[in-house]
């Protein structure tokens, strides 16, 4: 069996326990990833070590990243601290093409006792156990002797336990910058019930804390993924350990619990990362089952304290486990359950677990806030509204954090207030500043809406660098620089979270929307291609290839492709998803003049869902096909229902209520009405979000007023704002008709040349468009007259 220690060249040392290296007693610095490839190089002296072992012994397998110029890197810092001439090596040497070699003579150097704490302890055990039953007692001493012996022994132990306790406590103290990875719960009572019940129990404990940092689920399973094991596999002692390292975290945590009697005794064990010393062990016991939750608690709360966190922030967010989610072991096995496969099999799998954690226990808030989330990633916008709603009246059951996290939820998924929300997720962010959630409400959801896109920016780059295995992060940060069209930086995003191993549905549909963007239908093939037969992308992916048609005028084609994301969404069991694409639909018929079939859509939309976005569609399409009726009554009901919406507010309700003004012929009330919609209008409105239609209708229908009003350069100036942002309007069909409004309006400015070039752009863009369109047959009729 190796040293510990292996000796070469010149006073250089290589302490694979300590992974150090050292120079004459003096620690080198070296990097962890130089550090593992010297490891490994030392390990197999003398052997040929290939690019391709080091990528997998290293990095783990099936990487995307540029791993020659990483190897490169590497190898030149190692040089560099070796003094190491690559031309006449002493240590490591290049084979060409191939790989490289460990060249130098090594000595492995026996460890001398080192008064390992532990050893001593059960040195001692032993020796208590040896006078205890062997040794002989001295004439004249009788019993006392063994009394004595035992004393002095007993005595010598405390004092080193003593100083072990001091020693492993004080070395126990974490930084604000220290992470933590926590195994799985080694379970012996026999009893399913605690598998991954306890660990997700702890999880929830430890997150109260502001100070301490845990690597996230997402993150371990990226790094398992990499390990070349399963996302959802047992994270073992062993494989915690190995994630930690290749995390670069402090500590792994290890939890146990196993039956004394009728008892149960419940253990954590702190262990260093990359020596395995033991920094701390905690233990608690439970006399019956349903206190077990109790003594959990307990444990966390001791290492919190131990671990360097100041008793004000224990003592002040120290919500009890059965307290802070549920006193029911089933309910939180269910609960926990899914969390541990959410990430890898995508939000509508995980639906029916957390259910079934709310009908154990009715009352267990975090499992209904969660289904809220899951309900809002799926678009289904009642049902989460629904179940965040649930939470927020037991928001009282949960700890501190969880209490941001379900007040955050319920602004931006119930009362759709965007000035609360972003509130709330400024102090969440403040109290838990390790906490990467509040920065990616901001980034995804707050400032999006409200047009504030380089804090968007901002927020996603805080949110990758506080958990880089955080997928949102990637998602709400590629989204921010195709907002401000900036594409190559929104694809760079998603490269950097390939690399990673990351990837969700999602990601094809943004894919799609920057190809389509950019004009690359070889990508916007691939990406559609790639979505065929994907659960959760299949849907939207078609309804995205829905759009685009309609964009360029093939409107025949576009409600076949719509008919399959609609069928989709409801195979799925999505009925809001789908009446969001049938609202999508009635949007594309009522700008493009089919007032009849815009008004059959709007209809079906309604009777799906009564879906806020749905209904916002739909009153829209509805009076663009001159239904002002049905349109007044769904602008009416949506301003009784979400009064404090931001979006409702300054996007839906002006938007709306200036085209119903437009209707009935009233261009100068429509610009009035509109004037609430100048703070955020720039913004991506939830429409946008989850239908992906509705960006900028505010500056479009103000265009249309001002060319009702004849005011050519005014109305000019809004369809441009279109053109200008055509990352926040996508394949939207106002991206399309603001050409042909353009025109109109230097018709009316009598510029006669940007009329033509602005009437050309519109049919060069529609040149395979359906010809029997109302919208075009009217173009080509203003256009001939220009001739």
């Amino acid at each position: 069996m190796p040293s510990d220690v292996v000796r070469f060249g010149n006073g250089l040392e290589l302490d694979r326990r300590a992974y150090e290296l050292r120079r004459s007693g003096r620690p080198l610095k070296l990097e962890r990833i130089p550090m593992e490839l010297l490891l490994l190089l030392v390990e197999r002296k003398g052997q040929l070590v290939t690019r391709e072992e080091i990528i997998e012994k290293v990095w783990g397998k099936d990487l995307f990243f540029d791993t020659d110029n990483s190897i490169n890197a590497a190898i030149r810092k190692i040089r560099q601290v070796l003094k190491d001439d690559p031309e006449k090596p002493l240590f490591v040497q290049t084979v060409t093409g191939k790989g490289y070699r460990f060249v130098a003579p090594t000595v492995e150097v026996q460890p001398r006792p080192e008064g390992d704490s532990r050893t001593l302890t059960r040195d001692l055990a032993s020796a208590g156990m040896a006078i205890d039953a062997k040794a002989p007692a001295p004439k004249g001493f009788g019993k006392a002797w063994k009394v004595i012996a035992l004393a002095a022994v007993g005595v010598l132990a405390l004092a080193v336990v003593g100083f072990v306790f001091f020693y492993s406590h004080s070395a126990t103290k974490l930084t604000e910058k220290d992470t933590i990875v926590l195994a799985d719960f080694t379970n012996t009572t026999g009893d399913s019930v605690f598998d991954g019940t306890l660990r997700e129990g702890m999880v929830v404990q430890l997150e109260q804390s502001p100070f301490l940092g845990l690597i996230s689920e997402e993150r371990i399973q990226q790094v398992l993924r990499m390990m070349g094991r399963p996302a959802d596999a047992r994270l073992t002692p062993e494989i915690a350990r190995e994630v930690c390292e290749r995390t670069g975290s402090t500590v792994a945590l290890e939890g146990s619990i196993a039956t004394l009697g009728s008892q149960y005794v419940l253990g954590l064990r702190a262990k260093n990362c990359r020596t395995g010393d033991i920094l701390d062990e905690e233990q608690a016991r439970a006399a019956r089952k349903e206190d077990v939750l109790n003594a959990l608690s307990q444990v966390a709360s001791k290492f919190r304290a131990r671990a360097g966190e100041s008793l004000a922030t224990v003592e002040k967010h120290d919500t009890p486990l059965a307290e802070a989610t549920t006193p029911s072991l089933e309910a939180l096995k269910a609960y926990s359950a899914a969390w541990r496969i959410q990430s890898p099999a995508g939000s509508a799998a995980v639906v029916p677990l957390f259910k079934h954690a709310i009908e154990i226990d009715p009352q267990f808030a975090l499992a209904y806030a969660a289904l809220g989330r899951m309900y809002d990633d799926i678009g289904e916008s009642d049902l989460s509204a629904e179940s965040t709603s649930k939470a927020y009246e037991l928001r009282e059951r949960v700890s501190d954090r969880e209490k941001f996290f379900i007040s955050a939820s319920y602004d931006l998924q119930v009362t759709g207030n965007m000035e609360k929300a972003q509130q709330t997720c400024e102090l969440w962010a403040q109290t838990y500043p390790r906490d990467a959630m509040p920065h990616a409400f901001l980034s995804g959801v707050v400032y999006p809406i409200t047009a504030n896109y380089d804090k968007a920016i901002e927020e996603s780059s805080k949110v990758i660098a506080l958990d880089p295995g955080f997928v949102v992060g990637y998602w709400n940060l590629a989204y921010s620089y195709e907002y401000l069209n900036r594409l190559a930086e929104a694809e760079n995003t998603l490269q950097r979270a390939s690399e990673r191993q990351l990837e969700i549905p999602d990601f094809l549909i943004q894919r799609y929307d920057i190809a389509f963007l950019k004009g690359d239908t070889v990508a916007m093939r691939q990406a559609a291609n790639l979505g065929q037969g994907k659960f959760g992308a299949e849907d939207l992916i078609s309804d995205h290839e829905a759009l685009v048609l309609a964009y360029f005028g093939q409107l025949q084609q576009a409600r076949r492709m719509s008919r399959r994301a609609e069928e989709l969404a409801q195979q799925a069991g999505h009925p809001e998803e789908a009446a969001v694409f049938e609202a999508g639909a009635a949007l594309r018929e009522g700008f493009f003049g089919n007032a009849q079939a815009a008004r059959q859509h709007a209809s079906t939309a309604i009777e799906l869902s009564k879906d806020r976005e749905v209904a916002y569609g739909a009153a829209f399409a509805l009076v663009l096909a001159g239904d002002a009726r049905r349109s007044e009554k769904l602008a009416t009901d949506l301003q009784r229902r979400f009064p404090e919406d931001t979006s409702v507010r300054f996007s839906y309700l002006p938007a709306l209520r200036a085209r119903l003004a437009l209707h009935h012929r009233e261009p100068a009330t429509a610009v009035e009405l509109l004037q609430a919609s100048v703070p955020y209008e720039l913004g991506a409105p939830n429409s946008s979000m989850h239908g992906f239609f509705g960006a900028l209708y505010p500056a479009y229908v103000r265009g249309e007023a001002y060319l009702a009003a004849h005011k050519g350069a005014e109305a000019a100036a809004e369809f441009q704002k279109i053109l200008d942002h055509r990352g926040i309007v996508i394949s939207d069909p106002i991206g399309a008709l603001a050409r042909l409004q353009l025109g109109r309006a230097y018709a009316l400015s009598g510029d006669t040349a940007k009329e033509k070039s602005a009437y050309q752009d519109f049919f060069t863009l529609w040149k395979d468009a359906d010809s029997d369109i109302p919208i075009l047959k009217q173009a080509k009729e203003e256009y001939a007259q220009l001739r």
